[in-house]
């Protein structure tokens, strides 16, 4: 029977501890010996606040028949366009290459030239101003069924924004918070032009690393451009051929092309299902890599700390149990978790009191709450000087700007307190209230919304092609942008509007979002939600509560 080779090194050696008896208390566990503990302690309770009502059936039927109408309708306009009759907007190849390659396959363009096209004017609007808690949208129009736009030359004012991620709404102009940053441009400029490696590791760069480290709770950190990059680039440095990847099976794209490009292994487990990710690691301890039968070099599981499009909060707790039971290593990112969730905005290490030394791998971007650009790793220094000279990122990717990372180190040090003010504190109390409310508001209306009672991301389903559609113009039209999302981004029968909330809205403005939306939920039929709820907070329910034996 072979043993994972977990206990070998992570590039470099990250150490492995031993689950105690009171670290199992901490997080919320009372019995060692169990699997993925439903129904007990803290994290069970924290994961009772996750909602993923199912819509009847009647609207998964609807929703696949309109799928099927448009379907047909494309293929019936594929013929026309093959006859003649319809002109064909996409490119294609000359005549004279017909007898090559093609270089734009048909049929993966059908859903793009049939589907997307038709519905294109809800996405990439052109935003004006400032994306603060409002904007301003350039209205545009399309005289070829959206093909090309035309601008009218007016513009839409004071649009409330409920979809940037501008959780605690340092995506700002306020000329007393951004004078650092004005004067870091006077004395860097806007741009380094050249890698850390090389001449571009200013003072500022170890600066905010070693606060990142500080906020963090760990060692040692380091700091990339691009958030995106963060993933895709440092986790190829971390794992490869001969290792094993259990991947969340709504991870984030960066996550998934960065297991790709690392040419390990890649498994899937059910979204937060501990039984699943259990099962795959007995499965990987006991029968090794296949044909072979020989220990995994490494085993890496893989989570988000918010999921994006679902809302929901990893189960931190339960995961970090298995990973110590199966001596195997966690990358956890927290892109849309840092700053927005927590006490003090430290992310869901902090949401679940679960020590940030048992994650082996702590990934952010400074792209949401922190109303600025690029990302970090964080964990113990041993790995931060390995990535430092094996990561693609690391190695040939340009510096951050100065601007924006003195912009990173000016919200984080307000989120800390370090700037003599409780401004940092304040807003996310705010946000944490904004979202309850925002939440608990959805709910009672009858709307079918998707995640954790703590997440800034509220995805309202929709279900049907057509209403997406509907939904996110009507709301436009009533000033309040909205973003909305479908397949393939979505599976094809859980297209929805995903909402952002952020410490900027203020209580007018989420009440006068609330009744836009109420109004448009009745208009076109969006209540599917069977519960019932109440306005009154809820008791806790006393069978969810054990006693430690």
């Amino acid at each position: 029977m072979a043993r994972t080779a977990a206990n070998g090194n992570l590039k470099p050696h990250l150490n492995q501890n031993g689950l105690k008896r009171e670290d199992i208390k901490r997080n919320g566990y009372h019995n060692k010996r169990e699997k993925d503990c439903p129904g007990t302690g803290v994290a069970s309770r924290q994961h009772k606040q996750e909602c993923f009502e199912q819509a009847p059936m009647y609207v998964a039927v609807m929703t696949y028949l309109g799928f099927g109408i448009v379907t047909l309708f494309g293929y019936f306009r594929d013929f026309l366009r093959a006859v003649g009759i319809e002109k064909c907007h996409l490119a294609q190849e000359r005549q004279e290459q017909k007898d090559f390659v093609p270089l734009y396959q048909d049929f993966e363009n059908f859903y793009t030239r049939n589907l997307y096209m038709r519905v294109r004017d809800n996405w990439n609007r052109p935003i004006c101003s400032l994306p603060g808690p409002v904007f301003d949208v350039m209205e545009r129009v399309s005289d070829d069924y959206n093909w090309t736009f035309r601008f009218t030359g007016k513009t839409l004012h004071n649009v409330i924004n409920m979809g940037s991620y501008n959780y605690l709404g340092f995506a700002e102009n306020n000329t007393d918070f951004l004078k650092t940053v004005a004067d870091k441009i006077s004395q860097y400029g806007v741009g380094v032009c050249s890698t850390r490696q090389e001449i571009g590791n200013l003072g500022i760069h170890e600066e905010l690393e070693q606060l990142v480290a500080t906020f963090l709770g760990v060692e040692s950190s380091m700091t990339f451009g691009m958030g995106f990059a963060t993933n895709s680039m440092n986790i190829p440095a971390l794992v490869g051929k001969g290792c094993l990847i259990l991947s969340d099976e709504v991870n984030h794209t960066s996550l998934i092309l960065g297991a790709r490009l690392s040419g390990a292994t890649i498994r899937v487990f059910k979204h937060n299902n501990m039984h699943s990710l259990e099962k795959l690691l007995r499965e990987a301890v006991c029968s090794g890599q296949p044909r072979t039968h020989r220990p995994w070099k490494k085993i890496l599981i893989m989570v988000e700390g918010i999921y994006s499009m679902e809302g929901s909060l990893v189960r931190l707790p339960e995961i970090i149990t298995l990973k110590k039971k199966y001596k195997a290593y966690l990358f956890l990112d927290e892109a849309h978790s840092i700053g927005a969730v927590g006490p003090t905005g430290r992310g869901v290490t902090e949401l679940f009191n679960v020590n940030p030394v048992d994650v082996d791998v702590m990934m952010g971007t400074f792209t949401k709450s922190f109303g600025a650009a690029g990302g970090y790793i964080a964990g113990k220094k041993e790995l931060v000087d390995y990535l430092r000279c094996q990561s693609h990122s690391a190695v040939y990717a340009t510096s951050l700007s100065p601007p924006v990372t003195e912009q990173i180190i000016r919200a984080m040090k307000c989120i800390m307190g370090n700037n003599g003010s409780t401004e940092g504190i304040r807003r996310i109390r705010q946000l944490a209230e904004n979202t309850r409310y925002f939440r608990a508001r959805l709910k009672e209306m009858g709307f079918i919304i998707y995640g954790h009672e703590d997440s800034p991301v509220v995805p309202i389903l929709l279900y049907m092609p057509g209403k997406v559609v509907a939904f996110a113009r009507e709301m436009l039209e009533r000033r309040i942008g909205v973003v909305v999302v479908g397949f393939p981004a979505t599976p094809i029968s859980e297209a929805r509007a995903r909402f952002c909330l952020s410490a900027a809205h203020t209580r007018e403005m989420l009440n006068k979002v609330l009744h836009h939306l109420n109004e448009v939920g009745d208009l076109l039929c969006l209540k599917f939600s069977r519960r019932k709820h109440s306005s009154r907070p809820g008791l806790h329910d006393e069978t969810e509560l054990e006693l430690s034996s």
